[in-house]
């Protein structure tokens, strides 16, 4: 498949047979899976997920690359929607009951906000299996108190579990990135272990308390969680955003809910 790579939709087309084989190998897709690929490109994985699956569903954008795609893959099970994946109801395509496994090369340009996308759908979605910038991968992974852990990090190890699985270097690619990559898992959880009451106030907490990293938590919060609010849920209202961790990001934002007693309209 001849096409040019297209620097407005971030496109990076993974052609190492290599990395192909080990992307395969860790989605270890069977059939009657629901998958889902985001971005198919020009192929590399759809290949070996259908041959395992037996059927895919993609969402591509660029319009050049789905006559070919649909012409190498007729008759073998390949459904293709074209659609920006920033805007799909990713939930629609379950008609059956079988909850969504979605992989992709996610586009570096827009790979957190169709992450957040992604999980606002999480109750339809099984597992994601999707290559991002390293650099991002490790923020999504990071530990309380580290340099990279951040709103990313807290909004995603909240709803799911976040197993990077192994790192890829620039040459994988055509073009090869000017950064290393890496390929992550995302587990959604059925059964989340610290409950969230209102995920709009959560965000809103995040936002502002990594919006000024410097700020403590009194300053950051003031007029949404105030300092004896803190205290009575046992944050020392000191801290910065960074030094707490999830559950605790969860309690302030399930605090933030409530006004002298009485949960918020």
């Amino acid at each position: 498949m001849s096409h040019r790579p297209r620097k407005r939709f971030g496109q990076n087309f993974l052609h190492d047979p290599g990395i192909i084989r080990k992307i395969v190998d860790a989605v270890d897709p069977h059939p009657g899976d629901h998958l889902v690929e985001i971005g198919p490109g020009q192929g590399a994985i759809t290949q070996g997920l259908i041959e395992r699956a037996g059927a895919l569903d993609a969402v591509e954008l660029d319009r050049d690359l789905i006559g070919a795609l649909e012409q190498r893959f007729a008759d073998k099970g390949l459904r293709i929607h074209s659609a920006d994946a920033l805007k799909f109801d990713f939930c629609a395509l379950v008609t059956d009951g079988r909850p969504l496994r979605i992989v992709g090369n996610l586009p570096y340009n827009i790979s957190t906000p169709l992450l957040f996308h992604l999980l606002d759908q999480a109750a339809c979605i099984r597992d994601l299996h999707v290559m991002l910038q390293k650099e991002v991968v490790d923020r999504m992974a990071a530990d309380p108190g580290s340099k990279a852990y951040g709103r990313l990090s807290v909004a995603l190890q909240a709803r799911c579990e976040v197993s990077p699985v192994f790192d890829i270097g620039p040459g994988a690619f055509n073009p090869p990135p000017k950064v290393e990559s890496a390929f992550v898992r995302l587990t959604p959880y059925a059964n989340p272990p610290y409950p969230i009451d209102d995920a709009a106030v959560f965000n809103d907490v995040l936002i502002r308390a990594f919006g000024q990293r410097r700020k403590t938590l009194r300053n950051a919060l003031k007029g949404l969680v105030e300092a004896d609010a803190l205290e009575a849920i046992g944050i020392d209202p000191g801290q910065r955003a960074e030094q707490i961790d999830v559950a605790g990001f969860v309690a302030i934002a399930n605090r933030a809910c409530i006004r002298d007693g009485q949960p918020r309209d």
